[in-house]
């Protein structure tokens, strides 16, 4: 069983920060692309006549609001960042986190077994804290049985 600990945790936060900052500057830069297109067009005349224009005032429109957007983008992703560090932060438990007569409970998830072989499998856990141990016995059959 392998045990996570808060440094594995921040590292895979960071990891998750960054692939968000690599799809938001992708997006970012899409719709920056998408907005300098804007302002320029064709059109036909009823004549059968063919020609291309530029809108200045429909380009500087659709750049504002591309960059707008942009902004919204990064500062959603720097904020979301950071309130999942916090999150983590006061989720985990520290060697400083409690003060005497405290206490702090939590929940152990464990896998169901990989190999369906029809058996069960059991597991022992022990824990010590400070002179205390606990030995937890866990007997864990296949999902659905």
């Amino acid at each position: 069983m392998q045990v996570v600990t808060y440094e594995m945790l921040v590292q895979e936060e960071k990891n998750r920060q960054v692939a968000r900052a690599i799809f938001t500057g992708l997006a970012a830069a899409g719709n920056t692309y998408s907005a300098s297109q804007a302002g320029y067009g064709s059109y036909t005349t009823p004549s059968g006549r063919t020609g291309a224009f530029y809108s200045p005032t429909a380009a500087a429109i659709a750049q504002g609001n591309a960059a707008a957007q942009n902004d919204a983008m990064v500062a959603a992703t720097v904020e979301a960042g950071q309130r999942n560090m916090a999150a983590l932060e006061q989720s985990v438990i520290k060697d400083n986190t409690l003060m005497s007569g405290e206490w702090y409970g939590g929940q152990l998830h464990l896998a169901p077994p990989t190999d369906q072989a029809g058996g069960a499998k059991t597991y022992t856990i022990v824990i010590t804290v400070g002179a205390d141990r606990h030995v937890i016995d866990i007997a864990q059959g296949p999902a659905g049985a």
